[in-house]
């Protein structure tokens, strides 16, 4: 006798989820060309999430041979901001990374899988990884519509949910769901509010212009977007803090505290990289490599720094002498920004390809 779809979709609901929805295993081909077609086009920058193996991500029998269903959640993250402290320069971080959402979304899945495996079938959960189109799945589920963002739109609840499901080969009841109505109609105003004009149409992100992206990106920040970055260190929301649906619910408490939300750059320029990997390791961060955190913060310090404060002057100072030649040059760049040219004398001679690049523009 099948497993009631409807106990499940119950189990997840009480563990935290917001909306569950269950669907075929089947590959996910329309997906695959259209990733297959964007990765030819260069969208997807250097990003390797479900870029890196399209055939994999979209076949969930790559991960569970003789899989027969996905039952699939969304856990809600929608929070109040944290008091924004005062005094110094701050890194302003996206809602998504205050906490570790993923680690809910995962122990709220988690009780489905377990149901199905006392049953006696396979069952492994995903979320956060490369192995499915999570949006995809969430879509063909009932979970909720394509957003102009590219971002899955539950009903009622909005586009701040991060996804996940269960892969099984439970023979579950998996009649094709009709798709959830576009509640985005007419509305555009993701497109505009991005600063950089990443969302290129309704529902493609060119990666290459992409805040979010381009902070978790290696090798130099691109010229062009260093000042359109402003505060932020890690993430961007902009298309969806101005999304409607967003805006209709009151946000509930936040567990975060301020230093979840605001980081101070100058805190994170003076910290040794052990210390930098400690506190910021569960953000995406190239190769691990600290030098990347120093990089954007140096960036943001530029963007929102007084030139007058000492300490800041003296962060910079620190940076030109760094041994790396990306944090050097990035930190050129800060030192013109904050009118700080008297700092760059030392490297004159600096031979690095990097450094003169920027010791060289106008």
């Amino acid at each position: 006798m099948p497993i009631a779809v409807d106990q499940l979709r119950q189990l997840g609901l009480d563990a935290g989820l917001c909306a569950v929805g269950v669907s075929s295993a089947e590959p996910f081909s329309e997906v695959c060309s259209t990733i297959e077609q964007r990765r030819a086009q260069g969208l997807h920058d250097r990003m390797q999430f479900t870029y890196r193996n399209p055939a994999r991500s979209t076949d969930p029998s790559r991960t569970l041979p003789e899989p027969r269903a996905l039952v699939v959640g969304a856990y809600d993250y929608q929070r109040e901001a944290p008091p924004r402290p005062r005094g110094e320069p701050l890194g302003r971080v996206a809602a998504y990374s205050w906490e570790d959402h993923y680690q809910h979304l995962r122990a709220a899945l988690e009780p489905i899988a377990a149901r199905l495996r006392a049953e006696g079938h396979r069952a492994v959960v995903l979320a956060d990884q490369n192995h499915l189109v999570d949006r995809a799945a969430a879509h063909r589920a009932g979970i909720g519509w394509w957003g102009k963002s590219s971002n899955i739109l539950v009903p009622e609840v909005g586009s701040l949910v991060i996804l996940g499901s269960v892969l099984t080969d439970a023979p579950l009841e998996t009649p094709r769901v009709p798709p959830v109505a576009d509640g985005c109609q007419s509305c555009t105003k993701c497109l505009t509010a991005c600063p950089t004009e990443a969302i290129v149409a309704p529902g493609v992100i060119d990666a290459r212009r992409c805040l979010a992206w381009l902070v978790q990106a290696e090798g130099m920040f691109p010229i062009e977007y260093r000042e359109a970055l402003g505060d932020r260190i890690y993430g961007c929301d902009d298309c969806q803090d101005v999304c409607p649906p967003n805006q209709l619910r009151r946000r509930r408490p936040s567990s975060a505290g301020a230093g979840d939300a605001w980081v101070s750059v100058l805190d994170m320029l003076a910290a040794t990289d052990e210390s930098l990997i400690q506190q910021f390791g569960r953000w995406y961060i190239p190769r691990r490599d600290p030098l990347y955190l120093r990089r954007n913060a140096l960036l943001v310090l530029a963007n929102t720094a007084r030139p007058d404060d000492p300490r800041v002057a003296a962060a910079v100072q620190l940076a030109l002498a760094h041994d790396a030649p990306m944090i050097r040059a990035h930190a050129v760049w800060a030192a013109r920004r904050l009118g700080l040219q008297h700092l760059l004398t030392p490297l004159t001679h600096d031979q690095a390809s990097e450094v003169q690049l920027e010791l060289g523009r106008p």
